[in-house]
Protein backbone atom coordinates (compact mmCIF):
# COMPACT_ATOMS: atom_id res chain seq x y z
CA UNK A 1 0.00 0.00 0.00
CA UNK A 2 1.54 3.61 -1.08
CA UNK A 3 0.84 5.78 2.06
CA UNK A 4 1.84 9.19 2.39
CA UNK A 5 5.66 10.08 3.36
CA UNK A 6 6.38 13.55 4.47
CA UNK A 7 10.33 13.33 4.73
CA UNK A 8 10.38 11.26 1.47
CA UNK A 9 8.47 14.65 0.05
CA UNK A 10 10.88 16.94 1.74
CA UNK A 11 13.48 15.12 0.69
CA UNK A 12 12.83 15.69 -3.18
CA UNK A 13 11.50 18.99 -2.59
CA UNK A 14 14.99 19.62 -1.77
CA UNK A 15 16.21 17.76 -4.83
CA UNK A 16 14.22 20.04 -6.96
CA UNK A 17 15.44 23.04 -5.06
CA UNK A 18 19.06 22.52 -5.56
CA UNK A 19 18.19 21.79 -9.48
CA UNK A 20 16.19 25.12 -9.59
CA UNK A 21 19.76 26.78 -7.51
CA UNK A 22 22.22 25.41 -10.66
CA UNK A 23 23.10 27.97 -13.28
CA UNK A 24 21.36 27.81 -16.59
CA UNK A 25 18.51 26.42 -15.18
CA UNK A 26 16.04 28.50 -17.06
CA UNK A 27 18.03 27.65 -20.17
CA UNK A 28 15.80 24.38 -21.73
CA UNK A 29 12.34 26.47 -20.22
CA UNK A 30 10.43 22.95 -20.53
CA UNK A 31 12.13 21.21 -18.09
CA UNK A 32 12.33 24.18 -15.80
CA UNK A 33 8.72 24.82 -15.70
CA UNK A 34 8.27 20.72 -15.21
CA UNK A 35 10.52 21.10 -12.11
CA UNK A 36 9.13 24.39 -10.93
CA UNK A 37 5.48 23.11 -11.16
CA UNK A 38 6.81 19.44 -9.51
CA UNK A 39 8.31 21.58 -6.35
CA UNK A 40 5.26 24.01 -6.01
CA UNK A 41 3.14 20.99 -5.89
CA UNK A 42 5.18 19.19 -3.56
CA UNK A 43 5.30 22.65 -0.93
CA UNK A 44 1.86 22.56 -1.42
CA UNK A 45 1.44 19.30 -0.12
CA UNK A 46 4.46 19.43 2.81
CA UNK A 47 2.28 23.11 3.84
CA UNK A 48 -0.85 21.23 3.83
CA UNK A 49 0.80 18.60 6.04
CA UNK A 50 1.85 20.75 8.30
CA UNK A 51 -1.18 22.50 9.20
CA UNK A 52 -3.22 19.04 9.30
CA UNK A 53 -0.43 18.34 12.52
CA UNK A 54 -0.69 21.12 13.98
CA UNK A 55 -4.71 20.64 13.93
CA UNK A 56 -4.36 17.38 15.18
CA UNK A 57 -1.88 18.25 18.12
CA UNK A 58 -3.47 20.90 18.82
CA UNK A 59 -6.96 18.94 19.51
CA UNK A 60 -5.06 16.34 21.24
CA UNK A 61 -4.04 18.68 23.70
CA UNK A 62 -7.44 20.58 24.25
CA UNK A 63 -8.98 16.55 24.90
CA UNK A 64 -5.56 15.84 27.56
CA UNK A 65 -7.13 19.07 29.12
CA UNK A 66 -10.96 18.65 29.15
CA UNK A 67 -11.90 15.16 28.49
CA UNK A 68 -15.67 16.31 29.00
CA UNK A 69 -15.20 17.88 25.03
CA UNK A 70 -14.18 14.37 23.59
CA UNK A 71 -17.75 14.82 21.22
CA UNK A 72 -17.10 18.29 20.16
CA UNK A 73 -13.02 17.20 19.41
CA UNK A 74 -14.32 13.88 17.75
CA UNK A 75 -16.62 16.39 15.54
CA UNK A 76 -13.91 18.73 15.07
CA UNK A 77 -11.64 15.84 13.36
CA UNK A 78 -13.79 15.18 10.51
CA UNK A 79 -12.22 18.15 8.29
CA UNK A 80 -8.93 16.46 9.51
CA UNK A 81 -9.62 13.04 8.29
CA UNK A 82 -11.23 14.33 4.92
CA UNK A 83 -8.20 15.96 4.41
CA UNK A 84 -5.43 13.23 5.31
CA UNK A 85 -7.66 11.36 3.03
CA UNK A 86 -6.78 13.72 0.28
CA UNK A 87 -3.05 13.65 1.19
CA UNK A 88 -3.15 9.95 0.96
CA UNK A 89 -4.86 10.24 -2.56
CA UNK A 90 -1.67 12.92 -3.63
CA UNK A 91 1.10 9.66 -3.03
CA UNK A 92 -1.28 7.59 -5.61
CA UNK A 93 -0.81 9.57 -8.40
CA UNK A 94 2.34 8.45 -9.95
CA UNK A 95 1.68 7.97 -13.51
CA UNK A 96 2.95 10.60 -16.41
CA UNK A 97 -0.20 12.54 -16.51
CA UNK A 98 -2.03 12.07 -13.42
CA UNK A 99 -1.30 15.60 -11.59
CA UNK A 100 -2.56 17.01 -14.55
CA UNK A 101 -5.51 18.28 -16.15
CA UNK A 102 -8.40 16.27 -17.64
CA UNK A 103 -10.93 16.24 -20.56
CA UNK A 104 -14.21 14.01 -19.33
CA UNK A 105 -16.42 12.54 -22.45
CA UNK A 106 -19.87 11.40 -21.34
CA UNK A 107 -21.41 9.36 -24.09
CA UNK A 108 -25.39 7.87 -24.16
CA UNK A 109 -25.63 4.60 -24.61
CA UNK A 110 -28.04 1.26 -24.32
CA UNK A 111 -31.58 3.22 -23.60
CA UNK A 112 -32.63 5.82 -25.90
CA UNK A 113 -34.19 8.82 -24.10
CA UNK A 114 -33.77 7.37 -20.90
CA UNK A 115 -29.58 7.33 -21.70
CA UNK A 116 -29.77 10.57 -23.46
CA UNK A 117 -31.19 11.95 -19.84
CA UNK A 118 -28.64 9.68 -18.23
CA UNK A 119 -25.83 11.05 -19.48
CA UNK A 120 -27.33 14.95 -18.96
CA UNK A 121 -26.98 13.95 -14.93
CA UNK A 122 -24.20 12.21 -15.60
CA UNK A 123 -22.43 15.92 -16.70
CA UNK A 124 -24.33 17.98 -13.73
CA UNK A 125 -22.42 15.85 -11.27
CA UNK A 126 -19.31 15.74 -12.23
CA UNK A 127 -19.64 19.26 -12.18
CA UNK A 128 -20.84 19.77 -8.96
CA UNK A 129 -18.04 17.09 -7.97
CA UNK A 130 -15.27 19.78 -9.68
CA UNK A 131 -17.07 22.77 -8.44
CA UNK A 132 -16.50 20.69 -4.61
CA UNK A 133 -13.14 19.89 -5.52
CA UNK A 134 -11.81 23.33 -6.20
CA UNK A 135 -11.44 22.22 -10.01
CA UNK A 136 -12.02 24.60 -12.67
CA UNK A 137 -14.07 23.62 -15.37
CA UNK A 138 -15.06 24.68 -18.97
CA UNK A 139 -17.71 22.72 -21.00
CA UNK A 140 -16.43 22.14 -24.98
CA UNK A 141 -19.48 20.60 -26.39
CA UNK A 142 -22.92 19.16 -25.48
CA UNK A 143 -25.11 17.44 -28.27
CA UNK A 144 -28.52 17.53 -27.67
CA UNK A 145 -30.64 14.56 -27.52
CA UNK A 146 -33.84 14.04 -29.73
CA UNK A 147 -36.08 14.48 -27.26
CA UNK A 148 -34.68 15.14 -24.13
CA UNK A 149 -30.77 14.53 -22.62
CA UNK A 150 -27.61 14.78 -24.11
CA UNK A 151 -26.19 12.17 -27.01
CA UNK A 152 -22.70 13.62 -25.73
CA UNK A 153 -20.99 16.15 -23.80
CA UNK A 154 -17.28 16.72 -23.19
CA UNK A 155 -15.73 19.19 -20.53
CA UNK A 156 -12.27 19.69 -19.13
CA UNK A 157 -11.16 19.55 -15.38
CA UNK A 158 -8.44 21.49 -14.72
CA UNK A 159 -6.45 21.66 -11.31
CA UNK A 160 -4.06 19.20 -9.17
CA UNK A 161 -4.65 15.36 -9.99
CA UNK A 162 -7.65 15.83 -11.71
CA UNK A 163 -6.42 13.49 -14.09
CA UNK A 164 -5.56 11.12 -11.79
CA UNK A 165 -8.44 11.55 -9.43
CA UNK A 166 -10.97 11.32 -12.70
CA UNK A 167 -9.68 8.16 -13.80
CA UNK A 168 -11.25 6.29 -11.20
CA UNK A 169 -15.17 7.08 -13.07
CA UNK A 170 -13.75 5.84 -16.79
CA UNK A 171 -15.88 3.43 -18.22
CA UNK A 172 -19.63 2.56 -18.04
CA UNK A 173 -22.53 3.65 -15.39
CA UNK A 174 -25.59 1.90 -15.29
CA UNK A 175 -28.64 3.69 -14.17
CA UNK A 176 -31.92 1.96 -12.78
CA UNK A 177 -35.50 4.17 -12.48
CA UNK A 178 -38.91 4.53 -12.93
CA UNK A 179 -38.66 6.34 -16.14
CA UNK A 180 -40.24 9.96 -16.78
CA UNK A 181 -40.21 8.79 -20.28
CA UNK A 182 -42.60 5.86 -19.96
CA UNK A 183 -46.12 7.12 -19.92
CA UNK A 184 -46.65 3.83 -17.95
CA UNK A 185 -43.84 4.74 -15.94
CA UNK A 186 -41.77 1.36 -15.54
CA UNK A 187 -38.36 0.68 -14.49
CA UNK A 188 -35.98 1.34 -16.98
CA UNK A 189 -32.22 0.50 -17.20
CA UNK A 190 -30.06 3.02 -18.98
CA UNK A 191 -26.27 3.25 -19.74
CA UNK A 192 -23.75 5.94 -20.13
CA UNK A 193 -20.16 5.94 -20.85
CA UNK A 194 -17.22 7.84 -19.37
CA UNK A 195 -13.99 8.42 -21.19
CA UNK A 196 -11.10 10.34 -19.08
CA UNK A 197 -7.92 11.48 -20.51
CA UNK A 198 -5.12 14.01 -19.87
CA UNK A 199 -4.98 17.11 -21.18
CA UNK A 200 -2.38 17.69 -22.71
CA UNK A 201 -0.38 21.19 -23.51
CA UNK A 202 -0.45 22.71 -26.76
CA UNK A 203 3.50 21.59 -27.43
CA UNK A 204 2.75 17.92 -26.30
CA UNK A 205 4.73 15.50 -28.54
CA UNK A 206 1.82 13.56 -29.80
CA UNK A 207 2.03 13.88 -33.54
CA UNK A 208 -1.43 13.81 -35.84
CA UNK A 209 -0.90 12.86 -39.52
CA UNK A 210 -3.72 15.16 -41.01
CA UNK A 211 -4.23 12.44 -43.89
CA UNK A 212 -5.68 10.60 -41.00
CA UNK A 213 -8.43 12.66 -40.08
CA UNK A 214 -11.62 13.48 -41.37
CA UNK A 215 -13.24 16.86 -40.69
CA UNK A 216 -16.46 18.16 -40.27
CA UNK A 217 -18.28 21.19 -39.63
CA UNK A 218 -21.50 21.64 -38.75
CA UNK A 219 -23.80 24.30 -37.12
CA UNK A 220 -23.70 24.41 -32.91
CA UNK A 221 -26.57 23.68 -31.05
CA UNK A 222 -27.54 25.17 -27.78
CA UNK A 223 -25.97 28.48 -25.80
CA UNK A 224 -23.45 30.41 -27.64
CA UNK A 225 -24.87 33.60 -29.18
CA UNK A 226 -26.57 33.96 -32.57
CA UNK A 227 -23.35 34.17 -34.24
CA UNK A 228 -22.76 30.57 -33.26
CA UNK A 229 -26.14 29.01 -34.03
CA UNK A 230 -26.10 30.52 -37.68
CA UNK A 231 -22.87 29.67 -38.89
CA UNK A 232 -21.28 26.01 -39.24
CA UNK A 233 -18.99 26.67 -36.65
CA UNK A 234 -18.89 23.55 -34.79
CA UNK A 235 -16.14 21.26 -35.65
CA UNK A 236 -16.11 17.42 -35.59
CA UNK A 237 -12.67 15.30 -36.35
CA UNK A 238 -12.63 11.59 -36.58
CA UNK A 239 -9.23 9.94 -36.02
CA UNK A 240 -9.67 7.31 -39.01
CA UNK A 241 -6.99 4.58 -37.60
CA UNK A 242 -8.68 4.79 -34.00
CA UNK A 243 -12.12 5.26 -35.12
CA UNK A 244 -12.27 7.83 -31.99
CA UNK A 245 -14.37 11.18 -32.61
CA UNK A 246 -13.94 14.62 -30.80
CA UNK A 247 -15.88 17.37 -31.28
CA UNK A 248 -16.10 21.27 -30.20
CA UNK A 249 -18.67 23.88 -30.54
CA UNK A 250 -18.08 26.37 -27.29
CA UNK A 251 -16.12 28.75 -29.48
CA UNK A 252 -17.32 31.55 -32.00
CA UNK A 253 -14.61 30.85 -34.90
CA UNK A 254 -14.43 27.57 -36.62
CA UNK A 255 -10.67 27.72 -36.31
CA UNK A 256 -10.48 28.22 -32.63
CA UNK A 257 -13.16 25.01 -32.60
CA UNK A 258 -10.81 22.86 -34.62
CA UNK A 259 -7.59 23.92 -32.83
CA UNK A 260 -9.60 22.53 -28.94
CA UNK A 261 -10.95 19.72 -31.10
CA UNK A 262 -7.29 18.64 -32.66
CA UNK A 263 -5.91 19.43 -28.32
CA UNK A 264 -8.75 16.99 -27.10
CA UNK A 265 -7.66 14.53 -30.06
CA UNK A 266 -3.78 14.53 -28.84
CA UNK A 267 -5.53 13.55 -25.21
CA UNK A 268 -7.65 11.03 -26.72
CA UNK A 269 -4.54 9.37 -28.13
CA UNK A 270 -2.68 9.89 -25.06
CA UNK A 271 -4.85 7.91 -23.04
CA UNK A 272 -4.94 5.27 -25.76
CA UNK A 273 -1.66 4.59 -25.53
CA UNK A 274 -2.17 4.67 -21.76
CA UNK A 275 -4.81 2.24 -21.74
CA UNK A 276 -2.28 0.04 -24.12
CA UNK A 277 -0.01 0.17 -21.73
CA UNK A 278 -2.03 -1.02 -19.03
CA UNK A 279 -3.58 -3.76 -21.09
CA UNK A 280 0.16 -5.14 -21.32
CA UNK A 281 0.87 -5.41 -17.76
CA UNK A 282 -3.05 -6.60 -16.68
CA UNK A 283 -4.08 -7.97 -20.08
CA UNK A 284 -7.98 -7.37 -18.58
CA UNK A 285 -8.08 -3.80 -20.50
CA UNK A 286 -8.43 -4.62 -24.37
CA UNK A 287 -10.85 -3.05 -26.71
CA UNK A 288 -13.45 -0.70 -26.08
CA UNK A 289 -16.39 -1.73 -23.98
CA UNK A 290 -19.98 -2.42 -25.39
CA UNK A 291 -22.36 0.71 -23.58
CA UNK A 292 -24.53 -2.09 -22.46
CA UNK A 293 -25.56 -4.69 -19.86
CA UNK A 294 -22.96 -6.68 -18.38
CA UNK A 295 -20.35 -4.03 -18.90
CA UNK A 296 -20.80 -1.23 -16.24
CA UNK A 297 -18.14 -0.20 -13.63
CA UNK A 298 -21.08 1.24 -11.34
CA UNK A 299 -24.54 1.22 -10.66
CA UNK A 300 -27.51 4.04 -9.46
CA UNK A 301 -30.31 2.32 -7.99
CA UNK A 302 -32.98 4.78 -7.50
CA UNK A 303 -35.97 2.28 -7.81
CA UNK A 304 -37.28 0.17 -5.92
CA UNK A 305 -34.37 1.60 -3.65
CA UNK A 306 -31.52 3.74 -3.20
CA UNK A 307 -28.25 2.52 -3.70
CA UNK A 308 -24.85 2.94 -5.64
CA UNK A 309 -22.59 0.40 -5.57
CA UNK A 310 -19.06 0.34 -7.11
CA UNK A 311 -18.77 -3.13 -8.99
CA UNK A 312 -15.30 -3.12 -9.53
CA UNK A 313 -14.51 -2.44 -5.08
CA UNK A 314 -17.94 -3.31 -3.73
CA UNK A 315 -18.38 -0.07 -2.35
CA UNK A 316 -21.94 0.96 -1.70
CA UNK A 317 -23.60 4.45 -0.77
CA UNK A 318 -26.90 4.57 0.18
CA UNK A 319 -27.79 8.06 -0.85
CA UNK A 320 -27.88 7.68 -4.11
CA UNK A 321 -29.30 10.94 -4.49
CA UNK A 322 -26.35 12.97 -2.72
CA UNK A 323 -23.87 10.56 -5.28
CA UNK A 324 -25.85 12.27 -7.77
CA UNK A 325 -25.58 15.75 -6.38
CA UNK A 326 -21.46 15.38 -6.69
CA UNK A 327 -20.87 13.49 -3.27
CA UNK A 328 -18.56 11.04 -5.18
CA UNK A 329 -14.91 11.08 -3.03
CA UNK A 330 -16.08 8.01 -1.16
CA UNK A 331 -16.56 6.23 -4.23
CA UNK A 332 -13.42 7.31 -5.96
CA UNK A 333 -11.18 7.17 -2.63
CA UNK A 334 -12.13 3.58 -2.28
CA UNK A 335 -11.06 2.77 -5.80
CA UNK A 336 -7.74 4.73 -5.70
CA UNK A 337 -6.89 2.92 -2.64
CA UNK A 338 -8.04 -0.91 -4.50
CA UNK A 339 -6.09 0.07 -7.90
CA UNK A 340 -2.65 1.09 -5.58
CA UNK A 341 -3.33 -2.43 -3.34
CA UNK A 342 -3.20 -4.23 -7.01
CA UNK A 343 -6.83 -5.21 -6.09
CA UNK A 344 -8.54 -3.67 -9.73
CA UNK A 345 -7.29 -2.12 -12.92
Amino acid sequence: MITFDPDALAARASELEAQMGQPGFWDDQQQAAAVSSEHARLTRRLERYARLQRDYDDAAELLAMDGEMAAEIESSLQPIRAELDRLQEDALFTGEYDSGDAVVTIHAGTGGTDAQDWAEILLRMYLRWAEDRGLGTELIEASPGEEAGLKSATFTARGENAYGILKAERGVHRLVRLSPFDSAHRRHTSFAEVIVSPLLADDAAIEIDESELRIDTYRASGAGGQHVNKTDSAVRITHLPTGIVVQCQNERSQTSNKQTALRILRSRLAELREEEREAELARERGAAQNIGFGSQIRSYVLHPYQLVKDHRTEHEVGNAQGVLDGNLDGLIHAYLLAKAAGKVV
